[in-house]
Order: structure tokens, then C-alpha cells, then sequence
């Protein structure tokens, strides 16, 4: 806490002022917020930094092609990434070093550090006893600069795992199970802390998949306690001093004693989840939440008539590309390996890092998987961000996949509506490469062997953790800040660049209430923000605000035609896509508002989905109920997220709306907003808003954004 003795510590309603010890930044996100932190007009940051080009590289043939086409296609970005970094004393991992979550456990995390990620699965961290948190750019520039990290005060929710992974169950499983049972919405504002006997059979690597999909629940982050397998970790990656110091500090990173024998007097809620009686499960597609298991698959299918035929299978991204998850599936390999026979549909592996790429090269994994016909591509999140070049299977042709990954939004991985994608462990994973299709249990299906035998798979039991001659250590990604200053330097930004522009400052509040408010959209079930600014092909744009705003909200359904993308231009009657209207009421001198159903822009932490609607001439968001991190970031670009008093008032916006936002003179913490609806028709209806900004957090809207009021103090 910044000012422990007067801090406010009231779960669920108070502010938190925190310091961080550290911030990464991926590549994607690191663009805007870097332009946003050279506003600010600091030498260097207050905290470590570093930079992770793993976002824009996009997989289509193996690794070394892919890697080769993005350092060409991504140079402007890279060099722009390395430029400041060289200025800022930031430390920046090149193109094919891995992703931001897997080189942060292997490189950074340790038991009771504190830090922030420009990427909302930067809790995977947690799996080595971190309290990590995903943000928007704003919130990482806010630490870099010496500021707090300010948070609602979340509540703590105990999961009590009892017993032990057995057979064909995952870490990755017990995640998804409490997916089923929370929702996408169900951890919002919360932190989940795991306990119980049940941690003894989960490696590291396998806390820190479960904790990086905390992030699909919504949650402010995830962590187990130290253990045993984080201090084996920690030595592999030759960081025994890390080790020895957790150990040293054991009784402050772990539950105390009473917690444990009580730990409903202590937690909010407690969560159990019995790992013996657990089952494999499979949750898609289109939402982590929709959820299964594989004995019920064949039939989860048949009633959603999605096509059973399995098209493609993918492993690894950061929430399963460990070397034991390697392991696993190599030993399912060579199961089949053994049988001549090879895997039944295509099959792509993304190790996370170039430490555990190289390691399962030198240990034999690699050969294995290779030889059953799986694909190794680059070190980077390729497909699971929609970095995918897919071939083979045309725009509109519905198919399904299942992945290893996180999420499964429509157009997440190849950009194609028409994709189900379902997530499931590795381990499930690969018995559906190996068998095929959906129709069947592939844990329980008799495979025919090349000499005609019947065999069935075998569950690869426990494999290493972590190998036992240690990590392949490799150094040569890294770019180091310099040791001297860097003042001289300057970085760079082309006038008439398409991938990055300078920032201006949003204007300031003119003090008025916001009336005759357009209404651009009322979206209709999920708004992720996938729907608001997609990834894929726009993900060239994200240091560009006005090229990337054309995306802008181009998967969200309309409420009122149940088209996404498009909507009627009041101006005219025309239809037109979003953004195209938007800069046309911006034309006209005019301001709008979106209105949303429930956990509106829940996914990614980019904040891009708040900027761009600010950038267009966005005043305010209605909705039913938001995820954390995109409520902050409209907080922090000044963009106004209001809530429905009665949720049952999203029923009464109606199409042609122009809208009021009266009281906002009066804007303080707890106060409400009212809003008149004008109708078409001439009639009105007056409704009441609530909001969640503290004092200071109205001061941005003031200023016209958060780092607006940074540089007036």
C-alpha cells in the first residue's frame, strides 16, 4: 500500500493505492503506452520495465518463416519498440524470445512480488506466488511514472482444492470447472487464492495455468501459495537465490495456520473442488463459460449442431506451453508413434518461450511431436490473438477446432465467425488430434493400430516438471537498457506512418451537462473487447489511435437489428458502419453514447477498446454491468461508464435515441446521473445512472483524461 495507516480497507468499495514493483508490456499494448508515457515527459521509469514483442507475429508456415515475415512486416514497430527502450531504460524482448507471461515466470516473477501487465492474463504469474494483475496502458504509465496503482479494494475468494489430479485430469480442468460455475462475470472485482491438499499434485507451471485464465472469470488476479514446486521451478531456471529467499519468507507467502483451520471466517467466500471426483472438461465455443466435460462432448455437439469433425488442433500460447505440458503430449505421441500411426488432423504447437522451445529440442519432445506431423511455430501467440494465416478452410465454411488457449470469442484465432472454437487441457487436446472427431470419447475410443490392433490411449501419468539437466538458457533475444544515460537519444515517429502516431491530449470537460447524446449503439448480449476493437489484422494498428478506431465496435450485435458492425446513421438514414458514423456526427459537431448488456468488455486489457471510442467522440457508456479492467480504462481516457439503477432500463433505450446526461456538475462519489431518453416519436423517459468514480477518478473526467490530470499536477 502507498499510505498503509490511512489506507481504507473496505472489500468491495474502498480505493487502493498500491505500488508495483514492476511492469511488462507486450507489444501490441506496449505501442500506446509508451506514446502515453513520453506525454508525460519522464527520462526513465520509476519501477523495472520491460517489453515483450510476442503479439505480432503471425503463424502460417513454422517458425523461422513467420518469424522472418513479421520482423519485415513489424520493422517499424520493432525498431520503434527497441528505440525506447534504449531511451527509457526499459529492458525488450525481440521478436521470437517468447511470450510476455511465459518469459516473466521464467525471468521475473518470485514468490510476494507485486506487478502489472499491459495483457489481462498477466496473473499467470500467480502460479509462482505473484500478485499480477492485468491493466490498460494508462494504469502500467501511472506506475512508471512514480504514481500508485489505483484498484477497487477486491474481495478475496478461497478455493479449497481436496485430493489429487489423477488420469486424464489437468490443471487446466479445474479452471474450467470453475468457469462453469462462476461465469465470465463471476470474478469480477474478486482475487482467488487457492489452498488445500490438492496443491501438492499441481506443478508451478500448472498454478500459473490456472491462474492465467483467472482472467476469463474476470478476476483482479490469482496466486497460490509458495510450495515446494515453485522453489523446483525457481532452480531450473537458475534462480535459486529467488528460492532460497521464499523459503526464508515462507510464513509471510503463505495462509496462516488459522486461515486454513477456519477459512470461512476469512475469506468471502470458499470455493471447494474435490480433484479426485474432477472430470476432464471442454468449454466452447464462443465463450470460456459455455461449458462441458468430455464424456458429455459427443452430445454437447449434437445439440448445438456444431460440426463434429475436429479441423484443427493447437497447443501451447501462454496458458499451456510449459515443458510439462510438452512432456505430456510427447509421451501421447509416442504412444501412437509406437502404434505407426500418425495424428489425424493438423496439429500446431507455440512453445512460450525460446527456453522452453530449445529445452524440448535438446530432451527429444520436439522430435516426437514432429514425427506424429505436428507443426512448430514461433515462439508467440500467433493464433490465440488471431494472428493465424489459416489455409485449408475458407472464410464462412463452419468448422471447430479446440485449443489449449484461453479464450474463444467469435474471429478470435483465424477471424472467421463460422470457427467453434472449444478449450480444453493439452492432454485433451491431443487425443482429439489423435482420434478426429467429437462423436466419440477419445479417452474411452478403441483406435486401430497400423498392424490392425486395437488399442486405447493411456493417460501419460506424471512427467517432469522441469528437466532435469535445466533449462536451455538463452540470452540473445534480450536487449539490455544501456548502463550509461540515454537522454541523447531520440525515438522516432514518421509523420506519415500508417503503424504509429504521436498522441494529443483529449479536450478537457467544458463544464456542461451532456446533452442531445447520439446514440451510436445499443449492443446486444456480449461486448467483449474483441467486439469493441478486434485483434488479427488490426493488431498492425495498435499504435495508430485514428487507423485502429476504424475497427471501431465492428463485432458488436445491434440490439435493434441483430447485424453486427452496422447501424443506421441518423444523419441520413443510411447504414454504415460504426466508425463510419461516428466520424460523421464528429463532422457534424455532435458527441454520442453506446449502451451495453451485462459485463460489458470483458476480455482483453487493450486499451483501445476505451481510446477509440474517446477518440471518436464517445462521452459516456450505459450499461447493465462492466468488466474491471475496461470500466478503468474509460475512467482513465475520460470516457464516463455509468450503470442502470434498474438494469431492466436497457429494455427502454430505444432506436433514434438522443440522450441527456443531467447532474454531472454534481458528480461526486456515490451520486447518481440522471438520463432522459428523447424518443423518436417526441415522448421522453427519465431514468437514474449510478457510477463507481472515486474523487480523484472524477478529476480525470475533468481533465479530460487521467493522464491530462498527471501532467496539470
Amino acid at each position: 500500500l502507498a499510505s498503509p495507516a490511512e489506507g481504507d480497507l473496505t472489500a468491495g468499495v474502498s480505493y487502493i493505492k498500491t505500488l508495483p514493483d514492476r511492469v511488462a508490456l507486450q507489444d501490441a499494448t506496449a505501442q500506446m503506452a509508451i506514446l502515453q508515457f513520453m506525454l508525460a515527459g519522464k527520462d526513465q521509469a520509476a519501477v523495472p520495465v520491460t517489453i515483450h514483442c510476442d503479439h505480432l507475429i503471425r503463424a502460417q508456415k513454422g517458425a523461422q518463416p513467420d518469424l522472418t515475415i513479421a520482423c519485415s512486416e513489424n520493422k517499424e514497430v520493432y525498431d520503434f519498440l527497441a528505440s525506447a527502450s534504449q531511451r527509457y531504460g526499459f529492458g525488450c524482448w525481440l521478436p521470437g524470445a517468447g511470450i510476455i507471461h511465459q518469459v516473466v515466470l521464467e525471468r521475473y516473477a518470485f514468490p510476494g512480488l507485486m506487478m502489472l501487465g499491459t495483457d489481462s492474463h498477466t496473473p499467470n504469474a500467480g502460479g509462482l506466488g505473484v500478485f499480477a494483475s492485468g491493466v490498460g496502458g494508462a494504469d502500467a504509465v501511472d506506475v512508471m511514472v512514480g504514481m500508485p496503482w489505483e484498484v477497487l479494494h477486491p474481495r478475496i475468494v478461497g478455493v479449497h482444492l481436496k485430493g489429487q489430479l489423477q488420469g486424464w485430469t489437468a490443471p487446466k480442468d479445474i479452471i474450467l470447472r470453475l468457469l462453469a460455475q462462476l461465469t465470465c462475470s463471476g470474478g469480477t472485482n474478486r482475487v482467488f487464492e487457492y489452498f488445500g491438499e490438492g496443491l501438492e499434485s499441481i506443478s508451478a507451471t500448472g498454478k500459473s495455468t490456472i491462474c492465467n485464465m483467472g482472467a476469463e472469470l474476470g478476476a483482479t488476479t490469482s496466486l497460490f501459495p509458495f510450495d515446494q514446486s515453485m522453489k523446483i521451478y525457481l532452480e531450473a531456471c537458475g534462480r535459486t537465490e529467488a528460492a532460497d529467499l521464499a523459503e526464508k519468507y515462507v510464513h509471510l507467502l503463505a495462509a496462516d495456520a488459522d486461515v486454513l483451520a477456519d477459512p470461512k471466517s476469512y475469506f468471502a467466500e470458499v470455493i471447494e473442488i474435490d480433484l479426485d471426483l474432477l472430470e476432464p472438461h471442454i468449454v466452447g465455443p464462443h465463450s470460456p463459460d459455455r461449458a462441458t466435460t468430455v464424456t458429455k462432448m459427443a452430445g454437447h455437439i449434437e445439440a448445438g449442431d456444431y460440426p463434429p469433425e475436429v479441423s484443427a488442433v493447437l497447443i501451447g500460447s501462454c496458458t499451456n506451453s510449459s515443458y510439462e505440458d510438452m512432456g505430456k503430449i510427447a509421451a501421447m505421441a509416442e504412444q501412437i508413434a509406437e502404434k505407426g500411426l500418425k495424428l489425424r488432423t493438423s496439429l500446431l504447437i507455440t512453445p512460450g518461450s525460446e527456453q522452453v522451445r530449445a529445452t524440448i529440442e535438446r530432451d527429444g519432445q520436439l522430435k516426437k511431436l514432429e514425427a506424429v506431423g505436428a507443426t512448430v511455430l514461433a515462439n508467440a501467440c500467433g493464433p490465440c490473438i488471431g494472428q493465424w494465416k489459416r489455409e485449408g478452410t475458407e472464410k464462412g465454411e463452419k468448422n471447430s477446432i479446440i485449443t489449449s488457449y484461453n479464450r474463444n470469442f467469435p474471429k478470435r484465432n483465424d477471424g472467421s465467425p463460422e470457427t467453434c472454437c472449444f478449450i480444453a487441457s493439452p492432454e485433451t487436446c491431443m487425443a482429439y488430434a489423435i482420434l478426429g472427431t467429437f462423436r466419440e470419447n477419445p479417452y474411452t475410443a478403441k483406435l486401430q493400430a497400423a498392424d490392425g490392433s486395437s488399442f486405447h490411449l493411456i493417460p501419460p501419468g506424471r512427467v517432469k516438471e522441469v528437466p532435469e539437466e535445466g533449462f536451455v538458457r538463452e540470452q540473445s533475444g534480450f536487449l539490455a537498457p544501456p548502463p550509461e544515460g540515454s537522454k541523447h537519444l531520440e525515438v522516432k515517429v514518421r509523420p506519415d506512418s500508417e503503424r504509429l502516431a504521436l498522441l494529443t491530449p483529449f479536450p478537457a470537460w467544458d463544464g456542461q451537462d451532456l446533452r442531445g447524446l447520439r446514440l451510436l449503439l445499443k449492443a446486444k448480449g456480449k461486448c467483449t473487447t474483441d467486439h469493441i476493437s478486434p485483434a488479427g489484422p488490426w493488431l498492425r494498428f495498435r499504435g495508430h489511435i485514428d487507423n485502429i478506431s476504424n475497427n471501431m465496435f465492428s463485432g458488436a450485435v445491434n440490439a435493434f437489428s441483430g447485424e453486427a458492425g452496422k447501424t443506421v446513421n441518423a444523419l441520413d438514414g443510411s447504414i454504415l458502419a460504426y466508425h463510419e458514423i461516428a466520424r460523421a456526427y464528429m463532422s457534424a459537431g455532435e458527441n454520442w453514447i453506446v449502451v451495453g448488456d451485462t459485463n460489458y468488455g470483458e476480455g482483453s486489457s487493450r486499451e483501445h477498446a476505451a481510446m477509440s471510442p474517446r477518440h471518436m467522440g464517445g462521452r459516456a457508456v450505459i450499461t447493465r454491468s462492466f468488466a474491471r479492467i475496461h470500466e478503468t480504462n474509460l475512467k482513465k481516457q475520460g470516457v464516463l461508464p455509468l450503470t442502470f439503477a434498474n438494469p431492466g432500463d436497457y429494455d427502454r433505450v430505444q432506436d433514434g435515441d438522443r440522450i441527456d446526461l443531467l447532474g454531472i456538475s454534481e458528480l461526486a462519489p456515490g451520486s447518481t446521473v440522471r438520463a432522459v431518453l428523447h424518443h423518436q416519436d417526441g415522448s421522453h423517459t427519465d431514468i437514474l445512472l449510478k457510477h463507481s468514480l472515486n474523487a480523484e477518478q472524477i478529476d480525470w473526467f475533468k481533465a479530460g483524461s487521467a493522464l491530462n490530470f498527471l501532467r496539470q499536477k
